[in-house]
């Protein structure tokens, strides 16, 4: 069974930065990209960033590029996503996903979810 499990939720200002990870177990290697979404209640999940286990290439949504960093480290099963300069429209749940997918940046291409981790930026 595969799970995925998020950390590294919070509080700060606008234009602080905080760091997620997605850590990953069972035969979480089977599927090819790891992705993080984003969700504020009532609306949609909304794509963030993604990245393939093997290759290491990422891809980013037009609100975060230039401030979010995907990476993963495939001997820890981790994938870290790096967010910088937050603004207040970035409060959201953020969950990672797996894919057996690469290049889309629909939910319901995502087969697997963590259980989210809070992210609230104050003005």
């Amino acid at each position: 069974q595969v799970q995925l499990v998020e950390s590294g939720g919070g509080l700060v200002q606008a234009g602080g930065s905080l760091s997620l990870s997605c850590v990953a177990s069972g035969r979480a290697y089977t599927y090819f990209t790891v992705g993080w979404f984003r969700q504020i209640p009532g609306k949609e999940r909304e794509f963030v960033a993604a990245i393939s286990w093997s290759l290491g290439n990422a891809y980013y949504a037009d609100s975060v590029a230039g401030r979010f960093t995907i990476s993963r480290d495939s001997d820890k099963s981790t994938v870290y996503l790096q967010m910088n300069n937050l603004q207040p429209e970035d409060t959201a749940t953020y969950y990672c996903a797996l894919s057996e997918y690469w290049n889309s940046k629909a939910s319901q291409d995502f087969g697997v979810w963590g259980q989210g981790t809070q992210v609230t930026v104050s003005s």
